[in-house]
């Protein structure tokens, strides 16, 4: 598994895209939340910790403290164990000043009260006009405060192997549709050839497939989450995808980021994958030899809709105990906004910038030369103006994911079906807030 791929589903991210306009969940701060925290400044030199599981970050927190001296920044690489490692910290009441943490863990988290809010810090503040609205939004849940900056995020498209559907004869697919009936087309000209690939054991992917079909899973209303993960939304995704599996269409026996999955790629097994931007530097570095041979294009939409779904993306929060949030703003506002910040985040770690000026960074506005100089990060920013404003997480979400996987793993291997997988999700997110006294009901 490619070390961007890691981060991603570890941060069990599914999702969140630059350049969009989304609105964050603005559910009120539960029993506990941290206050907003004195910003003065420290009187001598500073050490902060930023944990992280961003391949190539120490190089940027490098380049910080060169600069600063006196604001000094120790990283820490939490990539085996993330959420793990966090929780622990934070019982122990050892937690870093700074550490990443993914849009749709950020209402789990904050339930656990973790993160101090910034907003005392004017500065904290005032830089919210530097981020894409509905990063800021989730990361200051709906402007209760400033718990967390954004800091990049995971617009969907389709990543087509050209030199395969040139050979079929096919074209770009523009609606589910079409591409369910190119899947048939390769399949019957090649039964070694499948499309792609349905991961069972990736819930934030199918989130994203979800989001794109404006399926909102979670609502907050009337001082209640309304669950709606069985919506008729979701089952229409749920059902074209049983329909790929059944017709054996689409392989179910690839891990996505594993040995076997690029081996499959390499093979020519595969024409396509349905994935988001940081996954631009996955194929580029795993698959060297297929430079040329890819384009990426807009994900197919369902019928006319251009709506398009986001899978991954995480921010930078202030985690509980931080006594340096005026060296921390300082820190966390360079890191994700800064031009040159961003242009290494994204050579090195392939991150997709969730602030504005990340679309007018050069490495995002020229061609890429393994996708045969396409400019394949103007589909990403188009990607991201057509998601969702209203899509938001819930603040289990992490248990619903994997209750949604061990379901939809059942239905890969014939126990079951995908719409069973929706159910138990929403069985499992009614019960797992009613355990957590967070009032929740069933929506419509």
């Amino acid at each position: 598994m490619s070390n961007t791929v890691t981060r991603i589903r570890l941060a069990v991210v599914a999702a969140a895209a630059s350049v969009a306009v989304l609105a964050g969940c603005s559910s009120p701060a539960p029993s506990g939340d941290a206050s907003a925290a004195s910003c003065e400044p420290a009187k001598g030199k500073v050490t902060l910790e930023y944990w992280n599981t961003v391949p190539g970050m120490d190089q940027v927190v490098a380049l910080w403290n060169k600069k600063n001296p006196n604001i000094q920044v120790e990283m820490k690489n939490i990539s085996n164990d993330q959420y793990g490692t966090i929780g622990n910290a934070l019982k122990a009441g050892k937690a870093p000043e700074l550490a990443q943490v993914g849009y749709d863990e950020l209402p789990f988290l904050r339930t656990q009260n973790a993160f101090v809010d910034a907003s005392a810090c004017s500065a904290a503040t005032a830089v919210k006009s530097k981020f894409v609205p509905w990063t800021w939004s989730q990361s200051s849940f709906g402007g209760t405060g400033v718990f967390a900056f954004p800091q990049d995020t995971g617009p969907m498209a389709l990543y087509v192997r050209s030199d395969i559907f040139t050979k079929h004869g096919l074209d770009i697919p523009k609606t589910w549709d079409e591409y369910a009936a190119d899947a048939q087309k390769l399949h019957k000209a090649d039964p070694n050839l499948s499309i792609t690939f349905f991961d069972p054991n990736n819930a934030e992917w199918f989130n994203g497939l979800l989001w794109q079909n404006n399926a909102e899973m979670y609502k907050y209303s009337g001082d209640k989450w309304h669950v709606t993960a069985a919506s008729d939304q979701s089952k229409q995704v749920a059902e074209y995808w049983q329909k790929l599996i059944d017709a054996k269409l689409v392989r179910t026996d690839l891990a996505h980021g594993s040995t076997q999955m690029y081996t499959a790629y390499q093979k020519n097994q595969i024409a396509s994958y349905v994935g988001a931007a940081w996954g631009y530097s996955m194929f580029r570095d795993n698959l060297p030899k297929q430079a040329g041979k890819w384009s990426i294009v807009p994900m197919p939409t369902w019928g006319s809709s251009a709506a398009s779904g986001d899978w991954g993306g995480s921010t930078v929060a202030f985690m509980k105990g931080n006594t340096h949030l005026y060296e921390s703003v300082k820190f966390n506002s360079w890191l994700n906004t800064d031009p040159e910040a961003l242009a290494l985040e994204n050579k090195l770690g392939g991150l997709y910038p969730a602030a504005t000026a990340g679309s007018e960074l050069p490495a995002l506005s020229q061609g890429v030369e393994y996708y045969n100089n396409e400019k394949i990060f103007d589909v990403f920013a188009e990607s991201s103006k057509n998601i969702d404003t209203d899509f938001s997480w819930g603040p289990t979400q992490k248990t619903v994911n994997l209750a949604l996987q061990d379901a939809m793993a059942k239905a890969a291997a014939g126990d079951g079906t995908l719409n069973d997988a929706l159910s138990a999700a929403q069985a499992t997110a009614l019960k797992s807030m009613k355990d957590q006294a967070i009032p929740a009901v069933a929506g419509k």
